[in-house]
């Protein structure tokens, strides 16, 4: 069921917060050493029983703009979900620290054939879901078939596979072929076919291992009380208002989770975030106000977090939708858009305007590709000559992004820019805003909006994960319905081609094709700016957009 936003009362958090304050619980020490021990008594501790310091802090508290669609991070797509579940459940394989590069996680190894089409895991011993059962070969089998089945039992109404169809595959053209137990812990993947970015794939959040018990007897609510073997166990979802998890006492890393309890909260309003992260009433933010900027690096009770950037905000057309399925309307607002006035005026000159639909910084980005410039002129002699010499007929459903993102701070407020933009040549839109679920599900489906705006951080660091996911015919995270079949199959040769610098001419011909074809408005690509307590210590942030809170500390 969806809800209305409820924001997230101060007041409350800051009861909540002081409530917090004196409970009992010992930060944990040791881990990876990644993070710094906390300072004082805190790290000193030899026994459960002793009392804590009086300055520890166990609890994180997280504000963000937008709930969770849900827990269960096979059927979502969305970031905000994924900031969730990535604290709960684990895949086989993990991303270092602050970067998209592949380490071991619940696998301890792995083994590839030289043809590229059988994997084999080596998984981890003594590991177990929080629900007490173990997590084994059998386990990972059963979630990659309930994944891959469309007609599975635990594919619940309305619920859609989206990242396991958009990475490995449709049904008809599965890059999986068989998941299979060797033993009790080594797992045999058997692919259809070779995929370049397989290992980056499987250690992305969506293929998260679950509990089977839990999903077998849990059915439909798992996806709001979810059972994984991470470092922190699910407690409560309060929709639009907080997600609380607790400390794995049992969790496989030694050590870790340094905290007891996180909770991610809602807040809608930027500004609002930021006064209740200056009031001590909150730990971290996302969303920071441009504006803000100043005030957070001058505060010496703050401090400044950079997120590397890794995305692109877009403005999408609705190919299913008249006149959008013309490409040369869809050029002429092309130029019609004044990115570096967005920029200026949103995001505080902290990002670049997009050119292509993945960033720079990618394999096979194409710097040789040319943007459409800002040019009103141009943009009208373009609309005339596709029959619309007085502008676009009508009004169009124009929807803007209620909540903020790392690529989009503010997506009502760069709507009403791009609004006042296209009126400019004759082109009229209604903005609507419903709440994050709706509009993802709404612009999923196509129905209602004639133009949207969206974005994605990408999740593994590949190119197939932004050009693939994204603008591939039939991919469920295509929401302009974009697609041309050259581009298809160059994208899917892409998958297959073990060539690097093949790979890298295959990805620069299809963004060639795609500018021509032009889908969307590639906006911006940014540089995420995150505010926090000064004494928070040990938080990394992810190119991906998340990441797991477990060595997390305060000092």
């Amino acid at each position: 069921m969806l809800h209305k936003w409820a924001k997230f009362s101060t007041a409350g958090i800051l009861a909540l917060t002081l409530l917090l304050a004196g409970c009992s619980g010992n930060n944990a020490t040791g881990g990876n050493g990644n993070t710094a021990e906390p300072a004082g008594n805190a790290s000193s501790k030899t026994s459960d029983t002793s009392e804590p310091s009086a300055s520890t802090q166990d609890t994180m508290i997280i504000a963000r703009g937008g709930d969770s669609a849900a827990l269960d991070p096979s059927i979502v797509t969305d970031g905000e979900s994924f900031k969730a579940t990535q604290q709960m459940l684990e895949p086989l394989l993990g991303y270092k620290d602050g970067t998209t590069e592949v380490e071991p996680l619940l696998a301890e190894s792995w083994t590839a054939s030289p043809d590229g089409l059988t994997y084999t895991f080596k998984l981890r011993q003594g590991v177990k879901f929080h629900d007490g059962t173990d997590f084994n070969a059998d386990a990972v089998v059963f979630n990659f078939n309930r994944w891959s089945d469309p007609a599975s039992p635990y594919k619940f109404a309305e619920d859609s596979f989206y990242y396991y169809d958009s990475m490995f595959g449709p049904e008809d053209d599965r890059v999986i072929k068989e998941v299979k137990a060797a033993d009790a812990y080594t797992v045999e993947f058997v692919l259809n076919k070779p995929q370049a970015p397989f290992l980056q794939n499987l250690a992305m959040p969506p293929f998260a291992i679950g509990s089977p018990k839990a999903i077998e007897e849990k059915k439909e609510k798992f996806k709001s009380e979810p059972v994984g073997t991470g470092p922190f166990v699910f407690k409560e979802w309060k929709r639009n208002e907080s997600i609380t998890v607790e400390k794995n006492p049992n969790y496989w890393q030694e050590g870790l989770p340094k905290l007891n309890r996180v909770i991610i909260t809602v807040i809608p309003d930027n500004s609002a975030r930021f006064t209740a992260l200056q009031n001590g009433e909150i730990d971290l933010m996302e969303g920071l106000n441009p504006d803000d900027l100043a005030k957070l690096e001058s505060a010496p009770e703050l401090q400044k977090l950079t997120r590397p950037s890794f995305n692109v905000g877009y403005l999408g057309f609705n190919l299913k939708k008249k006149p959008f399925d013309d490409p040369k309307v869809r050029i002429a607002l092309n130029h019609a858009v004044n990115k570096a006035g967005i920029i200026q005026a949103f995001y505080g000159g902290l990002a670049e305007p997009a050119i292509n639909p993945m960033p720079p910084a990618t394999l096979g980005y194409n710097p040789d590709v040319q943007d459409y410039p800002y040019d009103l002129e141009k943009a009208k002699q373009l609309l005339a000559e596709a029959g619309y010499p007085d502008g676009l007929p009508g009004e169009f459903t124009f929807y803007a992004m209620p909540v903020a993102r790392p690529y989009m701070p503010d997506g009502k407020k760069v709507a009403e820019a791009i609004q006042a933009d296209f009126e400019k040549i004759g082109v009229k839109t209604n903005i609507v805003s419903p709440e994050w679920a709706t509009y993802l599900d709404d612009t999923k489906k196509g129905d209602k909006d004639d133009l949207y705006m969206l974005g994605w951080q990408g999740d593994n660091g590949d190119p197939d994960n932004f050009l693939y996911a994204l603008l591939a015919k039939g991919s469920s995270n295509n929401y302009s319905f974009y697609g041309n079949e050259e581009v298809y199959q160059m994208l899917v040769d892409g998958q297959s081609e073990q060539d690097a610098a093949k790979r890298e001419e295959l990805y620069k011909q299809a963004q060639v094709l795609i500018k021509q074809d032009a889908p969307w408005i590639p906006l911006v690509h940014s540089t995420p700016i995150l505010a926090a307590s000064a004494k928070l210590d040990g938080y990394i942030p992810s190119p991906t957009g998340s990441e797991p809170y477990s060595t997390v500390t305060f000092k």
